[in-house]
């Protein structure tokens, strides 16, 4: 059986706010996004689809090596991590498959990426670039267009961004479906607006990509993933574990093996996708994945993959917090374990945002009523639950009947058993995978950096035999990879990528090492890769057999 292609579209800070989730998600129905529509009725739509956590780098990682970040130390927004030997980042496993793996551009997986992972990693990086038009290929495109910080550009910029959306699809804010959490004002009715116009965007900038699978024969053959990291870039959603912030979008597109209009209500992670593209293309799943795989090579789906789904929050930049939550088909619980800390804590970069300063803004405005010696009315109860200095150690929410997590039932002894079921169910879970969310930072930098410092990946012993080149590094977890390109000077790279852990620009082609090496240049160089750990030094190689011909 032919290896399927495979082409990953993701984007930021989004929930299920598409068309093709109207009835599913609440107020899904105010979007315009005709592409996505489009590939969800050629395919599967994931009803129940969850981030690993409600912020960026954590859930990316889980989704790149299928493994919970509580337990390879990943969860703290951003670190770098040094994760247990066994984890690799998943396009590696496709590399050494054969397959030409290229990711355009972002990473944010809280690695340093290795040079042994993409064939490609830059803002030109398409499966168009690889040498052998028949090579199968393991693309990922990650689009900016709904990041959070995009909802709160200036009029002119914004109108830049959002150059793809027509008059007709612009969002009214009249019509913007404000969740009961905020308050029903001109700033969350603009944004909840400009946050639609911006999925409508990115829906443009998908129609483009599945366009050039169409025009270069591939779409027949290839597996096209849609998802977002986590929930919307807004207050309540972004940042907090519930879910709001856990929710997302995922679609899939396999012609032939999977049906379209298929929709999965089973509770999937997100984190499930790397075991599950792994098994779509015959190739073996890793056991210390966490994640389960959604179908196997044929497209059959795994019925009920997952009885509940996991997720928590940690450090965000400066604001220290220690949430876990569990949800089964119909309830979600949560462990707040800092109670006395305020669900909306000081934190310099949404701060700035319009939404946070909106909500200071009343919690400003209410201690004045006080002041005067009145009662507060300027926000609800449940609005003012977001601006509290504590919160409740636990959490229990009937999903079905609370679509929006406003009745917080753990006290409630109707629902005494559930709490002890979910509360159990989060035990376990951490007890089998290990939280290190729960060990102090500084202990864990310790452990990982000894005073301070990077372990270094040992460099690779490479012996020339008659079967090529044979390479090895004592390094437990290492990876190899050669070129034949000379050293030149590295492209300088901007703050954010290298926060990021994108790979700086050599202008050197490094290949995955998986075989002895029979190189047509005398020189060859080698080198090893660790996660976590400082790249090996290069090995320079002379070939005698090349040199004498």
């Amino acid at each position: 059986m032919k290896q399927p292609n495979i082409v990953w579209i993701s984007t930021h800070d989004i929930n299920p706010d598409l068309g093709c989730y109207s009835g599913v998600w609440p107020g899904a129905e105010y979007a315009v996004t005709p592409h996505l529509d489009a590939l969800a009725a050629d395919g599967a739509r994931f009803d129940r689809a969850f981030a690993a956590a409600p912020i960026c780098a954590p859930a990316r990682s889980a989704i790149m090596t299928g493994c919970f970040p509580t337990a390879i130390g990943t969860m703290h927004m951003r670190t770098k991590a040094v994760p247990p030997p066994e984890v690799r980042l998943l396009p590696e496993y496709f590399r050494a498959a054969g397959y030409y793996t290229s990711n355009n551009v972002f990473t944010d997986f809280q690695v340093e990426v290795p040079r042994t992972v993409f064939d490609d990693c830059s803002a030109s990086a398409h499966w168009r670039n690889r040498p052998d038009p028949g090579q199968p290929f393991f693309a990922a495109f990650h689009g900016m267009a709904t990041h959070e910080s995009q909802i709160y550009l200036g009029e002119e910029a914004f109108a830049v961004a959002t150059s793809h959306v027509p008059a007709e699809a612009r969002h009214d804010p009249a019509g913007a479906p404000v969740p009961p959490y905020y308050p029903d004002t001109p700033v969350f009715r603009g944004a909840i607006a400009r946050y639609a116009d911006l999925i409508t965007e990115m829906d443009a900038w998908v129609g483009r990509i599945l366009a050039e699978l169409e025009e270069d024969g591939l779409a027949q053959d290839t597996i096209v993933v849609f998802w977002s990291d986590h929930g919307r870039g807004l207050p309540r959603a972004k940042r907090w574990a519930c879910e709001s912030g856990l929710r997302e979008p995922l679609l899939v597109r396999w012609p032939g093996r999977i049906a379209p209009h298929t929709v999965v209500t089973d509770l999937v992670h997100t984190m499930d996708l790397a075991p599950t593209m792994l098994a779509a293309a015959g190739l073996p799943v890793p056991g210390h994945m966490h994640g389960k795989a959604l179908f196997d090579r044929n497209g059959r789906l795994t019925d009920c993959p997952n009885e509940y789904v996991y997720g928590g929050r940690d450090r965000q930049g400066e604001a220290e917090d220690t949430i876990r939550t569990v949800r089964d088909s119909r309830f979600r619980y949560i462990r707040n374990y800092h109670p006395d800390r305020a669900p909306m804590q000081q934190n310099d970069y949404p701060d700035s945002l319009a939404t946070w300063a909106e909500l200071r803004h009343f919690a400003f405005l209410e201690a004045e009523q006080l002041g005067r010696g009145e009662r507060k009315s300027l926000l609800t109860p449940l609005q003012r639950r977001l601006l509290a200095a504590d919160k409740a150690a636990e959490e229990l929410y009937d999903l079905d009947a609370d679509t929006h997590e406003t009745r917080n039932l753990a006290e409630d002894p109707r629902h005494a058993g559930d709490l002890v079921r979910l509360r159990q169910a989060l035990d376990t879970w951490q007890g089998s995978y290990g939280d290190l969310g729960l060990v102090d930072e500084e202990t864990l930098l310790e452990e990982w950096r000894p005073g301070g410092r990077a372990r270094t990946t040992a460099a690779p012993a490479v012996v020339d035999t008659p079967d090529g080149l044979v390479a090895e590094c004592p390094t437990t977890g290492s990876s190899i990879a050669w070129t034949t390109d000379p050293p030149g000077n590295p492209g300088t790279q901007t703050p954010l990528e290298k926060i990021a852990g994108i790979p700086a620009d050599d202008g050197r082609r490094w290949h995955l090492y998986t075989t002895p090496v029979h190189p047509e240049a005398d020189t060859v160089w080698f080198q090893a890769w660790r996660l976590g750990f400082q790249p090996s030094a290069e090995v320079t190689i002379k070939v005698p057999s090349v040199l004498a011909s």
